[in-house]
């Protein structure tokens, strides 16, 4: 009994391992939506304006956009118009908004690619967003958003180390 249990134990760890590794991971990845331009200072780079009333109707947009999806986790930088972004999502699934800093977005991609089997929501910024992108797929594909595009999403789909983006437009 000790040597069949000696020799099943190796062939149990292969399968196990084996299942780790082809297990799907999908990143959404989306910019915040409109942002409130006419507040005053709203346009410096140390900003933080809200969503304008398009852009909470685009949040609540993305229930139906994103319908087929159930995520695992949320993420966004510490700013109110992405953290809002995202709000109607984290409401919905009852997942807490977690922080990531956009400045360490080569670390982040890193942890994200660890995250095997889980569907991850993730709210940037015009150039940080197509940047993740990039890091996840391991290439440089897609260049910054240009100020005026708020409708435009990714889905990664990372499967056995080989990766695939879709860009949808929503």
């Amino acid at each position: 009994m000790k040597k069949l249990q000696f020799l099943l134990l190796p062939v149990l760890f292969v399968m196990i391992s084996s299942m780790c590794l082809s297990q799907s991971s999908t990143y959404i990845l989306l910019r915040h939506a409109e942002k409130d331009t006419s507040a005053a200072g709203s346009t410096l780079m140390k900003a933080d304006p809200p969503l304008t009333k398009e852009g909470e109707q685009r949040a609540q947009n993305l229930l139906e956009v994103l319908k087929a999806y159930s995520p695992d986790a949320i993420y966004s930088t510490n700013f109110v118009r992405t953290k809002n972004t995202v709000t109607p999502l984290s409401k919905k699934f009852n997942k807490e908004i977690q922080l990531y800093d956009p400045k360490l977005l080569t670390a982040f991609s890193e942890q994200l690619l660890l995250m095997k089997g889980k569907t991850i929501v993730i709210a940037g910024h015009s150039n940080t967003t197509p940047a993740l992108v990039n890091l996840l797929i391991k290439e440089n594909k897609y260049p910054n958003l240009d100020e005026s595009v708020y409708n435009q999403l990714w889905i990664v789909t990372v499967n056995e180390g080989k990766a695939d983006a879709k860009v949808v437009v929503y």
